[in-house]
């Protein structure tokens, strides 16, 4: 008796259930990273500008700057993590800061306060493993044997004698 999840229907429902899973994985971060851009754009518009200060530059697995800056009267202090730009303590750089949230700004190089993105990241690559798996899983599911049946083999050539003789030219008539 054939078990229901073993079905050949169930098998490649699932291989297609995790090609989807992998591309959604895989799409994550670069949604995610479009979205922070906008994010970015909108804070240049509509955020207040400040300036902040370099106070610490710290090394542990990557390097994050930490930035001290007032607004309305109140210090604020925040790290950035160093993707393009990694200033030294002291320098100064010019911030656009969320007024709902002024922990929340871009800088003048393009760099959003926090580490964003590093989970859709990680989200993106498991789905990149997922479909080096998941993709040859799913092609191996697909009958390529009934939807392009081999070509049958030539009809045989009947022999007249011990010896066949095989020419380009036919034969014009019984000899």
């Amino acid at each position: 008796m054939i078990t229901p999840l073993r079905s050949p229907v169930w098998v490649t429902l699932g291989c297609v259930a995790l090609v989807v899973a992998g591309g959604a994985l895989l799409w994550l971060p670069f949604h995610t990273q479009s979205a922070l851009d906008d994010w970015g754009t909108e804070l240049r518009a509509t955020g207040m500008p400040a300036r902040a200060v370099v106070y610490d530059r710290v090394t542990k697995r990557k390097t994050t700057m930490h930035l001290r800056y007032e607004l309305a009267g109140r210090t604020y202090e925040q790290e950035v993590g160093c993707v393009q730009v990694c200033l030294s303590a002291g320098d100064e750089v010019s911030i656009w800061a969320n007024p709902a949230d002024p922990g929340d700004f871009v800088t003048d190089f393009e760099q959003l306060s926090g580490h964003r993105g590093r989970v859709q990241g990680g989200l993106g690559a498991v789905g990149f493993v997922i479909l080096i798996f998941a993709v040859p899983l799913l092609l191996s599911r697909v009958p390529f044997g009934r939807w392009f049946p081999r070509r049958s083999p030539a009809a045989p050539v009947p022999r007249t004698g011990p010896y066949r003789i095989r020419s380009k030219y036919k034969r014009s008539g019984p000899r």
